[in-house]
């Protein structure tokens, strides 16, 4: 009964939170050092500066208030692969009032 209780508990908290999600996918074959996550840039326009694709983004249910956490969850998926910033190329409010977005984890040559 205990385990029954802890996983409706848990089932309960997953939906209380929400789908608020960021997944970052490598796409490069190369490895590089992990970079500071507060260092990592949100940008949503394609820089002049040269760089190298990393991996592909994408962000799903969060509510317009919750941007700069939404920023922030982009810098810490992207900080491991060694990104010195995101591009967020296409985003949007789905009609249930929640951010989409997807982009790219890039890399300063």
């Amino acid at each position: 009964m205990k385990l029954l209780n802890a996983a409706i508990v848990s089932l309960s908290a997953f939906v209380l939170v929400g789908c608020a999600q960021v997944d970052v996918t490598k796409t490069s074959k190369g490895t590089y050092a992990a970079t500071v996550a507060d260092d990592v840039e949100v940008l949503v326009t394609r820089p002049d500066r040269a760089y190298e694709e990393l991996g592909t983004l994408s962000v799903v249910g969060w509510n317009p208030s919750e941007t700069a956490k939404m920023h922030n969850a982009l810098r810490a998926k992207s900080a491991p692969l060694g990104a010195n910033a995101v591009i967020l190329a296409n985003s949007g409010i789905n009609p249930d009032g929640k951010i989409w977005g997807t982009g790219v984890a890039i890399r300063w040559k």
